[in-house]
């Protein structure tokens, strides 16, 4: 088989409707790059705005979103240098025109206070509720685990073997029985996906094995058809995945992008992306980058600019950019097969999703968190906040609703509704976390291959090692943290004995038998 033709597809291959998109207005992003140049220095002179008037004519674009994107612009670097940026008339006026901030101040407002107070006695009022239904609920007491007796009772009972495999993917007795189960009733896919999971373990029986080699043909999937929206939303995405947050941060996600951007470029730290080092997929040969190509067609994702960069020494980046771009490094240009290919590409691609890029862009859970606040905040700006929180979240929430549209912020209205009615808690941490399962979901649903994934794993956990491996080559191997690597190899096990995984694989058309 040609490197050209590793990643392709079935010649039935439906492409679907593409899902989890971030929209950026492209012109918008040319006008966004010239103002943050205007502003680096803190003010706009005359004939500043008048440059910025007439790429604003030439261009065609709104007048009055042009100047939500500026006030949402100058509210983040405002923010960030705790300066007042202003607009002079003349040149030799420029000394002095750094205004320092004033400290953010209570509003103090009695009629403001008085709606705080309402809202919060509602909150409460809510939870208590909440807390009186839980109550009143049927308790599932679960003693499967200290009666020994209790998992040889549902040995034929895949439903009860499926529960029992989410506490422990790896228990040697309950994997035998579920794939007796399905070998038995005829379910060769669920079978075989039993069958590799036994193989990866080195527990696996003759006729396990058997199966495993019978359907293990060492070629990648040919779906024929991609990934629907309610498929990633049901059956792929991680059950620790809260919908609901994704929903608020896809909407805030262009928003925070452009801030994400502005910030880099003021501080040096933007990429430069080579245009000469851009890729094609219809006429690369260079096969990640055709990887990446075939990926998003099969999740139903829309293709990212993709950059080949032999000198970046990492994998894969997603490198912040109008549209959001990616880079592809020295470990996935070499050196690396078509399943360790598919699963880099599965698990990239995911946070491409305009619900998960934030994930990406930013890192840290103290800053999702600012974020997620500043969102509900744009949804209800009674929200109850104490000054230190205010002080973080409000300047976030005014470098973002400028960007906004109408209809988001309706969205953000009916989101903060919502996140009453569900108790009005959010683990943004376990979120984040299961955000990086259901990426590997994907990597795996596309390379069906566990050795791949956990090579791929400790690949990730070489490169959180700050010295490179190339500057120590006599060293001994890198250490790699075997226990979370174990981790994340137990939820894929997980899903892959799932009955999410084997619907998937049907509704893509691979399943086998």
């Amino acid at each position: 088989m040609s490197e050209t033709s590793v990643f392709s597809h079935n010649p039935l291959f439906e492409a679907g409707e593409v899902t989890g998109n971030l929209r950026l207005g492209r012109l918008e992003s040319v006008y966004e790059e010239l103002f943050a140049d205007v502003i680096e220095d803190g003010i706009i002179t005359q004939e500043e705005r008048k440059q910025l008037d007439k790429m604003a004519e030439q261009l065609g674009l709104d007048r009055a979103r042009l100047l939500r994107l500026e006030e949402a612009l100058q509210a983040a670097y405002e923010a960030k240098h705790r300066v007042q940026i202003r607009e002079i008339d003349d040149d030799a006026d420029r000394a002095g025109t750094l205004m320092p901030l004033e400290p953010a101040k209570d509003p103090g407002s009695l009629a403001l206070e008085r709606r705080i107070k309402l809202l919060e006695g509602r909150i409460k009022e809510l939870e208590k509720a909440l807390e009186e239904a839980q109550n009143q609920m049927a308790v599932d007491v679960d003693f499967s685990e200290a009666v020994p007796s209790a998992k040889a009772s549902h040995d034929d009972d895949p439903v009860e073997l499926e529960r029992l495999l989410r506490h422990d993917p790896r228990d040697a007795a309950s994997l035998h029985a579920l794939f007796r189960s399905f070998n038995k009733s005829g379910n060769v896919d669920r079978a075989y996906l039993l069958a590799q999971v036994t193989t990866y373990l080195n527990i696996a029986t003759p006729e396990e094995k058997a199966v495993h080699s019978k359907h293990a043909t060492g070629v990648l999937i040919q779906p024929k058809m991609s990934l629907s929206g309610d498929a990633w939303s049901k059956l792929l995405a991680s059950p620790e995945e809260e919908p609901l947050i994704g929903e608020i941060f896809a909407v805030v996600a262009p928003a925070v992008l452009l801030g994400r951007i502005s910030a880099m470029r003021r501080d040096k730290q933007l990429a430069k992306l080579d245009p000469a080092r851009k890729e094609d997929i219809a006429t690369s040969t260079i096969q990640s980058v055709r990887c990446i190509g075939w990926a998003a067609s099969i999740l139903g994702t829309t293709l990212p600019p993709i950059y080949a960069d032999p000198d970046f020494a990492e994998a894969l980046d997603l490198v912040p950019h109008m549209p959001v771009a990616t880079r592809i490094g020295q470990k996935a240009l070499s050196g690396r097969n078509t399943a360790e290919l598919a699963f880099l590409a599965g698990q990239h691609i995911t946070f491409h999703r305009a619900e998960h890029v934030i994930r990406a862009l930013v890192p840290t859970v103290r800053d999702l968190e600012e974020i997620y606040l500043a969102a509900l905040s744009i949804g209800n700006p009674g929200l109850p906040m104490n000054a230190d929180m205010k002080r973080t979240v409000v300047p976030v929430a005014k470098a973002i609703e400028p960007i906004l549209e109408p209809i988001a912020v309706d969205h953000l209205r009916g989101f903060f509704l919502r996140f009453v009615e569900e108790g009005g808690r959010a683990n943004l941490k376990r979120w984040a976390g299961a955000v990086e399962k259901t990426a590997a979901r994907a990597g795996l649903l596309l390379c069906n291959d566990l050795r791949a994934a956990e090579t791929v794993f400790k690949l990730g956990f070489e490169a959180d090692v700050p010295e490179a491996p190339q500057a120590r080559p006599n060293a001994p191997p890198l250490p790699r943290d075997a226990k979370a690597i174990d981790r994340r190899m137990d939820d894929l096990l997980v899903f892959l004995t799932s009955e999410r995984a084997a619907k998937l694989r049907k509704q893509l058309g691979v399943a086998v038998g």
